[in-house]
């Protein structure tokens, strides 16, 4: 329609056709953004970033000489967090005050609390602390040094540690030097540098100068970075460490830009390599423990109970009330430790008196660690449980017929182990223990015949007792305790024990023979199997260079020895004070599989694999921490590469 023509239409006719138009490019309108909004894309954010930050500036620079700030910037070219700085940035020389250590935008700043030392080279080592703000790629291996004085020290030693008993590597404790050699500077002075293990036990000390030194590791529990706590996990190396170097060479890999899983070069590299590089200390905590008595109960009239906190000499008592002349009013039962320590009490005049007061002479542990015989008095009240109260005179007759046996506990099971004794423990001590009225029976011919057996009597637990038959394989069992055969020394006698059971035959067990190679002369080593959670569940001595295990169950195990130094037959930790190393461990870095009825053999030398790689991954708990990476394709990338574009990233070790 013409403009012309529009103007002559009547008023009412243009207000229609104005709002139809009006109506029409609304709708028009609501489709296109619909549309719009139906195909919306995320923007394009470019290539994935896989590179970790680049060092653009360091103030003081990397390697300056005569500094006198405390207080270093870290410029890069992207904007950067700090992970867990108190965990992984390590100061050296180790700083009394944690210094302040923060992240803004792109800089790193680290403020000294310490004042500075003369002539003293410092070193920051960041080790992974160091990642991008978005992506979070890690800048490894970046440390920076400075020096006070007019000399930088650049020598570094670096290594491992283990803890002597299982090998699993010792994550985040200090790794330390003393130029002073003596034996005390370990326990009077503090570290004149540090460093911290990471998740593979691995550590690296830097800014060393040429000299001897000792080298330790401390589980540093008050931080003041000496051995003053027993407490503390340590690790001490007898030889003195040289710091040195020597000139080497590596392989770089670069892969193709295009297509990731493609090389494209191989470049061989010099560097200089620090040594020694290959320290290993193996950790252990000191078998010193606190001595002193926890806590004493009567749970029962008639027994008393002593609980002392750590392993001790027998203590000595004497009963003041009620007065007694000698000895023979108890029976006395020790744990293997004497930690914990059972008085029964047989003197019915003693156990039916409330109060009992003793005096007791026992070693204990004084404010400096010094152990001294200590004489105390304690008091024993026994206060009886509350009574149940009775619903009615029925019910009251009814416990009072109830019949009180004698426990008698046994390890008999339907199917019964043809390596296991029967073992038995009576809930209270026995006034006589009667082989007679034990009897076992083999199953011949539907007939039971008696089977001979040897009694062991337990030289600690007083109620305990061992029962060892010649088993026959497959054989059918029965165990016979007569009624009323035994009666302890508060009135009580056993109940009746009848019990058939069989004994797994040979054909459910295997058998492993592994012969050593790599052994120590003329020193006593155990064997241990493990299970898959690395516990001990069968041990033997070995002889003529042979571990013999025999009725084994079939299953996964696997093994790791000790040399017993000391002949106690226990693997034995270490103890400065005497300058003891801990016994030495070994595992075998495989596993064994054992087949129902069959004879395995097998070899193992001990030092055929490095000590520090023989624990298999699958038994080890402390497992070494997986690099973070986001994008799948930065695993394909070359560490040695990314190192190369750092200027100010020290050479690896």
């Amino acid at each position: 329609m013409a403009i012309n023509e529009y103007f002559r239409q009547p008023i009412k006719m243009q207000n229609k056709l104005l709002s139809f138009l009006c109506a029409f490019f609304l709708i028009a309108l609501t489709l296109v953004i619909l549309h719009s909004c139906a195909n919306i894309a995320s923007p394009s954010g470019g290539d994935y970033d896989v590179t970790p930050p680049v060092v653009k500036k360091t103030t003081p620079n990397f390697n300056a000489l005569n500094v006198k700030t405390k207080t270093i910037v870290i410029e890069f070219d992207e904007n950067i967090k700090i992970e867990k700085p108190m965990e992984k940035v390590i100061i050296t020389p180790p700083q009394r005050n944690f210094p302040i250590i923060q992240a803004i935008g792109k800089k790193a700043i680290i403020k000294l609390e310490d004042e500075l030392q003369p002539n003293t080279t410092y070193t920051i080592d960041f080790t992974d602390a160091i990642v991008d703000n978005n992506e979070g790629n890690p800048l490894e291996n970046f440390s920076i040094s400075f020096s006070t004085g007019d000399n930088l020290d650049t020598l570094a030693v670096s290594g491992k540690v283990l803890a002597a008993m299982n090998l699993e590597p010792e994550q985040g404790i200090y790794v330390g030097i003393h130029s002073n050699l003596h034996d005390s500077a370990f326990t009077k002075l503090p570290f004149e540098r540090i460093s911290r293990t990471d998740s593979r036990g691995n550590f690296t000390i830097r800014g060393m100068a040429p000299g001897k030194y000792k080298i330790y590791a401390l589980n540093d529990l008050n931080r003041d970075y000496k051995y003053d706590n027993p407490q503390e996990t340590i690790a001490f190396l007898d030889s003195v460490i040289s710091p040195s170097t020597a000139p080497a060479v590596r392989q770089d890999t670069i892969f193709n830009k295009d297509d990731s899983t493609k090389i494209d070069t191989i470049k061989t590299v010099s560097y200089t390599q620090f040594l020694p590089n290959n320290v290993l200390l193996r950790s252990f905590l000191s078998d010193f423990q606190r001595q002193y008595l926890q806590k004493y109960e009567r749970p029962e009239p008639y027994k008393l109970m002593l609980y002392f906190a750590a392993p001790t000499t027998l203590p000595t008592f004497k009963l003041l009330n009620p007065p007694v002349e000698n000895d023979d009013w108890y029976i006395k039962e020790t744990s293997r430790y004497n930690d914990t320590i059972t008085l029964w009490i047989t003197d019915s005049l003693i156990y039916k008196t409330d109060s009992i007061r003793m005096k007791i002479n026992y070693v204990r542990t004084d404010s400096a660690n010094r152990n001294f015989l200590y004489t105390d008095t304690i008091h024993f009240t026994y206060r009886p449980p509350k009574e149940k109260k009775s619903t009615s005179s029925k019910e009251k007759e009814k416990e009072e017929q109830i019949i009180r046996f004698l426990s008698l506990q046994h390890n008999i099971q339907s199917n019964h182990e043809i390596y296991q004794p029967i073992r038995l423990e009576f809930e209270q001590p026995i006034i006589n223990f009667d082989s007679t009225h034990v009897k076992l029976f083999i199953e011949k011919d539907s007939v039971f015949e008696p089977v001979n057996y040897k009694i062991i009597k337990d030289t600690l637990n007083i109620r305990k007792y061992e029962l060892r038959p010649r088993w026959e394989p497959g054989g059918k069992y029965r165990f016979l305790v007569d009624s009323a055969a035994f009666k302890s020394y508060y009135g009580l006698w056993n109940n009746k024990i009848d019990q058939n059971f069989s004994v797994k035959s040979l054909e459910q067990y295997g058998n492993l023979l592994i012969v050593m190679y790599g052994l120590p002369e003329n020193k006593d080593v155990y064997v241990e199997l493990l299970d898959k959670s690395d516990k001990p569940i069968r041990k033997t001595l070995v002889k003529k260079n042979e571990a013999k295990f025999q009725d084994l169950h079939p299953g996964t195990y696997y093994a790791r020895l000790f040399i017993d130094e000391n002949g106690d037959g226990e693997w034995t930790t270490g103890n400065y004070e005497e300058k003891r190393q801990p016994e030495e461990v070994y595992y075998y870095p495989r596993y064994y599989e054992i087949r129902a009825y069959t004879d395995h053999e097998e070899s193992w030398d001990i030092n055929e694999v490095p000590i520090t790689q023989q624990k298999p991954l699958e038994i080890t708990k402390n497992k070494p921490e997986e690099k973070k990476r986001r994008n799948p394709e930065a695993d394909r990338t070359s560490t040695s590469s990314s190192r190369s574009t750092n200027p100010f990233l020290q050479n690896p070790f």
